[in-house]
């Protein structure tokens, strides 16, 4: 496939409304709360049935952070008083239990990742334990050939974690980083000194993970396109596996933290379409593949092969290399998928907790997807994953006629056709180089919800 990426910025520009990530379809502003814990014991049964059960992928939700990033929309615990994560642990605990009734436990884990909020909250007795339980309760691989990650922050994870965090079993590592620019740190009350994260990364390096990512943010307050090369270049010297360049998206209305980001101090619309020109440059000239949406990777890098040998997949994490896995979600607020259903645990910490003191999962909402669910979510997949969409492989999977069921979707398209964002040729959709920043367009026009007068798109993030 061919992976560079046009900069066209009056089609930028006039295509740039707001949208969906597709980190799942349905998108999670369609789940429903008549979805609960029965229904996903019902799935998780339905998924040990099948001749050959899909393997399984662990999302682990930690939702602590000392200090709360401006820009942050996750959901978190801002606290400074470490023993709410004993607590929380033992949630933990009862939640896995509860879900060993359901699974098949003797399902291999080819995933894992414990995210945040910021897992490094919590102390190396409690990771090590956390671990052990894990482990103890879930069928991990023990030949380091799973891809097992978590997120850091290097501010508290110094050369002692990082070893201890290899040695427990994980091999891949993901930076938050954002900007090197200290103006930019204290404009948005993370202050990171470099030498504090290249010595975290160092120590990655030397205890042999064998993937690390660095997160980067463009449009944040003082960022300038000299201020943002120079932090790019700084992160191109290091040449970590993946990087990850995340467009920040001011919705105060929505994130409470985001209420203390002077407005005044954006960047421009000019310079910040310049920041994401100028990044991508920088990138694919040093040597990485554009994997899409705001994801980069060394061509050797297990992303990059899995979009060349047709295993990447979009979810709740950004991409990932192992479609075949039924993923399992664990903690607070966090969102997996089983066999054809999405679900997401309790939002708030004291429903969650009440949940499990009940003896119930603590599923809040979800949603069982329908089998024209299950065509539009993989037509979008293969058009944000690969770029493509060859009818025929459609029509061979679903049985059915495709001109016929996108008639609308296809009279639709006719638009980013005229403008070259896409080609239709032999039957097989192509994104264009110029339509690469542009997919999630692409994508919309497949979207059956956004098609329902009572839908809306406000509380979406514009796609560029």
């Amino acid at each position: 496939m061919d992976q560079t990426v046009e900069f066209d910025r009056e089609l930028l520009e006039r295509y740039n409304a707001t949208g969906p990530r597709y980190t799942s379809y349905p998108t999670a502003n369609r789940f429903h709360d008549a979805f609960g814990a029965e229904e996903l014991a019902r799935s998780a049964r339905w998924s040990n049935e099948d001749l050959i059960p899909n393997p399984l992928s662990l999302y682990v939700h930690i939702p602590f952070c000392e200090t709360v990033c401006f820009y942050c929309g996750c959901n978190k615990i801002p606290t400074k008083d470490h023993s709410k994560s004993v607590p929380y642990l033992e949630a933990l605990h009862k939640e896995a239990a509860l879900l060993e009734d359901f699974f098949d436990m003797d399902r291999r884990v080819e995933q894992m990742h414990w995210g945040g909020g910021t897992p490094t909250f919590l102390g190396t007795r409690q990771m090590k334990e956390l671990m052990f339980f894990i482990r103890s309760n879930f069928n991990l691989r023990d030949d380091d050939r799973g891809e097992y990650s978590i997120e850091i922050d290097p501010r508290d994870a110094d050369e002692a974690m990082i070893a201890m965090l290899r040695e427990i079993g994980f091999n891949r590592l993901s930076f938050g980083i954002q900007d090197f620019n200290e103006k930019v740190q204290e404009a948005v009350n993370r202050v990171q000194p470099l030498e504090q994260t290249m010595n975290a990364y160092k120590a990655a390096r030397e205890h042999g993970f064998h993937s690390v990512n660095f997160d980067l943010i463009y449009g944040l307050p003082f960022q300038s396109m000299d201020s943002f090369g120079t932090t790019v270049e700084m992160v191109i010297d290091a040449r970590p596996d993946r990087i990850a360049v995340f467009n920040y998206a001011h919705l105060p209305h929505l994130f409470k933290p985001q209420r203390r980001i002077n407005e005044a101090d954006l960047p421009p619309p000019e310079e910040k379409l310049g920041i994401l020109q100028q990044t991508i440059e920088q990138l694919t000239a040093a040597g990485y593949v554009y994997i899409g949406l705001d994801h980069f990777a060394l061509p050797e890098d297990e992303l990059a092969q899995a979009q060349l040998n047709g295993t990447l997949y979009r979810n709740f994490q950004g991409f990932s290399a192992h479609s075949e896995c039924d993923l399992i979600a664990l903690g607070v607020s966090s969102i997996g998928k089983v066999g054809d259903c999405y679900y997401q645990n309790e939002r708030s910490i004291d429903a969650y907790y009440a949940a499990l003191e009940r003896g119930q999962l603590p599923v809040a909402r979800g949603v069982q997807l329908t089998a024209d669910d299950i065509i539009r979510r993989d037509v979008i997949n293969s058009l944000i994953c690969y770029s493509h969409l060859d009818f025929a492989r459609m029509e061979e999977k679903y049985g059915l006629e495709f001109e016929d069921y996108f008639a609308e979707e296809l009279e639709r398209l006719k638009e980013p056709l005229v403008d070259g964002l896409v080609s239709l040729q032999d039957r097989v959709i192509t994104v264009n180089p110029r339509g690469k920043l542009l997919v999630r367009n692409v994508a919309m026009i497949f979207d059956l919800y956004l098609r329902d007068a009572g839908d809306t798109v406000t509380r979406f993030s514009r796609v560029i």
